[in-house]
């Protein structure tokens, strides 16, 4: 039988007619068993290169990515496929994860997504050698580059599966500098790679920066003057509410969106934008990732992202469909002034990050020595009360615990009610007698769930309603009642962000922070802090290409349609030609103090608006300045 041919599997199960861009041999270059390291912008469709070579190969895919929520959407749509796919996540008990793990020993599923952490597992690590892994896909690959802006030590654990698992590694990343790229080959072990780009050019995509003293004045002009469906990015959970509201009053159809909003509320609000049902979500940056929405039309941030990275990933998220969109930037004298302040913010002293893991062990009442491999319970905001910490100290913290190998921060996880019988079932038959109002849920229960008498085993408080008929709350009330009357051991749903210890908790004294990592993480931290300022406060070059550049693309072109590339356009000035008038003012200005009159006597030949655009150009720049009586000098430095 022949077999089936990547753009058939294409066009079966996505129907689509044809690979975008570098997609084809991201795929052919896997298939033909290389390891493959693809760089393809957001949105450039990266989920699709892992898994046709999967579906055309017998055996399982591993892909490893850091977000729950990515892995369990992804999950999603593939099972819409009806492809058997699996996320083991942190919110499954132990015999869930047995179970699954045994379900895919016999190739029930086809993918199986997991966190780094869960590489490191006993129970994980004990099924790996005999699963039939025909492919690793690494998601987010510049996780795993210390000199990367979102470095996760967890990720390290990757290499090792290369001596267990003889299959080839597919590394997938949409920002990866040209030093991250060599530090993922090397971390990965990547033997011969292909390095397979996709150029960063996005020829529909136009990225506007505005300097305004109204931030929301700017918001409404744009969503007034284009329509659509439309993300606001904002950096606060309160900020999110206070902006979908000011937009709702100019009657602008917003919601607003953040981690800290229970699970089924945001999984509603998400699906209401997606369905188009509101137009526009006013979100912090947990929304977004792994959301298949080609539509958007805007996406305006309202504060300034840390990094150049940060910002072409969520910008990213407008036009995938290839029609028109906006990235649009807005960003005032503060916002220059915070992110200055932002390194040493993000990196509090040593001493205080020390004194920040005792709050932390003592919240969560973690003893000395104990704590390895184990999940808690965080509410962040709880924290930062009880303990009266500063926000960035606390969140910087975190950051830092993790990049140096102590503790694994998850975002909120959805962990579904667990039940467990703890009653002989000879007692069972008698109490069903006694308590005939509770026997439908307790055969339910039994009847539904496999192995509930033995083990913690996930359910759903909705099916169980369904199925006999009744309301999800009288379920709930139903489970603790057999919960006291101690018939079973429930546990509720939860719905809040975990800790995970990769080490036993250590005295906070004894705490090791590696100093000079600790050094050279700042200084490239404050190099990208300082890269994002120069992006926003380029008034010439490119804003498409600024980008492409940053990230190694050097053959990309003017795009033509930014802001800047508009006000080129609008005076009808070249690159080439800015420089040339700029050093004749300059030239002009060294001599001697000159005057604006002088200045377009002596240079009649080029056309004045020309020379006005570049005057005005140096003088925001500060590079030059203009008296009220058109005098031209350069700044004193003292």
């Amino acid at each position: 039988m022949r077999m089936p041919s990547p753009l058939s599997i294409l066009q079966q199960y996505w129907r689509y007619e044809s690979f975008r861009p570098q997609q084809e041999a991201i795929i052919e270059s896997v298939l033909n068993k290389k390891d493959t390291i693809a760089l393809l912008p957001t949105g450039g469709g990266k989920s699709i290169c892992y898994q046709i070579p999967a579906l055309m190969n017998e055996g399982l895919c591993l892909v490893i990515s850091p977000l729950i929520a990515l892995m369990k959407d992804q999950a999603s749509t593939l099972e819409k496929k009806e492809i058997a796919a699996l996320t083991l996540h942190s919110g499954l008990t132990f015999y869930e994860v047995k179970q699954a793990l045994q379900n895919a020993l016999h190739g029930d599923y086809k993918f199986l997504f997991v966190s780094p952490e869960r590489l490191q597992s006993r129970i994980f690590k004990e099924f790996l050698p005999s699963l039939n892994i025909n492919l690793i896909a690494v998601d987010e690959a510049h996780c795993i580059s210390q000199w990367g802006y979102d470095f996760r030590p967890s990720y390290l654990q990757v290499a090792a599966l290369r001596e267990i698992i003889n299959a080839p590694l597919l590394a997938l990343t949409a920002s990866a500098t040209p030093v991250v790229l060599e530090d993922i080959k090397d971390k990965l072990k990547l033997k011969d790679a292909s390095i397979v780009r996709q150029s960063f050019q996005r020829s529909n995509l136009s990225y506007s920066v505005f300097k305004v003293d109204s931030k929301i004045n700017k918001a409404i002009e744009v969503l007034n003057n284009v329509k659509g469906s439309s993300i606001v990015y904002c950096k606060s959970r309160k900020l999110t509410k206070k902006i979908a509201e000011l937009l709702r009053l100019q009657n602008i159809n917003a919601d607003f969106y953040h981690a800290g909003l229970p699970y089924e509320m945001r999984s509603e609000k998400q699906q209401a934008w997606i369905d188009n049902k509101i137009r526009v979500m006013v979100c912090t940056n947990a929304f977004g990732m792994g959301i298949d929405k080609p539509d958007v039309r805007t996406v305006i941030h309202y504060n300034v992202p840390d990094c150049v990275e940060s910002y072409y990933q969520e910008a990213g998220r407008a036009g995938r469909d290839g029609k028109k969109s906006y990235a649009v930037l807005l960003y005032n004298t503060e916002d220059e002034k915070e992110l200055e302040l932002l390194p040493e913010l993000h990196f509090p002293p040593i001493k205080e990050i020390k004194r920040i893991y005792q709050c932390l062990v003592d919240y969560l009442q973690i003893p000395v020595g104990i704590g390895e491999g184990n999940y808690y319970n965080f509410n962040l905001n709880e924290f930062i009360k009880n303990f009266r910490l500063d926000v960035f100290a606390a969140m910087s913290t975190l950051k830092m615990l993790e990049q140096e190998g102590y503790i694994s921060f998850n975002e909120t996880v959805f962990i579904a009610p667990t039940v467990e019988f703890t009653a002989p079932k000879e007692v069972l038959f008698d109490f069903e007698n006694a308590h005939p109002q509770l026997e439908p849920v307790i055969k339910c229960l039994l009847r539904t769930y496999e192995g509930i008498y033995d083990n913690k085993v996930s359910i759903s408080e909705k099916l169980i309603a369904r199925l006999i008929k009744t309301s999800v709350e009288n379920i709930k009330q139903q489970l603790q009642q057999l919960q006291s009357l101690h018939i079973i051991d429930y546990t509720p749903q939860k719905d809040t962000p975990q800790i995970y210890f990769v080490t036993n908790r250590a005295p906070a004294q004894y705490l090791v922070i590696n100093y000079e990592r600790y050094k050279q993480r700042k200084a490239d931290f404050t190099k990208r802090v300082e890269t994002m300022l120069r992006f926003m406060q380029e008034t010439l070059v490119c804003r498409g290409k600024f980008i492409g550049n940053y990230f190694g693309d050097n053959e990309i072109n003017d795009c033509g349609i930014c802001d800047n590339c508009l006000k080129r356009k609008s005076v009808a000035i070249n690159e080439k030609e800015f420089i040339v008038i700029k050093e004749k003012i300059l030239s002009t200005v060294n001599s001697g103090n000159a005057s604006i009159q002088n200045i377009l006597y002596d240079e009649r030949h080029i056309k004045k608006e020309k020379l006005w655009f570049v005057l005005n150009f140096l003088q925001s720049e500060r590079v030059i300045i203009i008296s009220a009586d058109g005098i031209v000098s350069m700044p004193h430095h003292d």
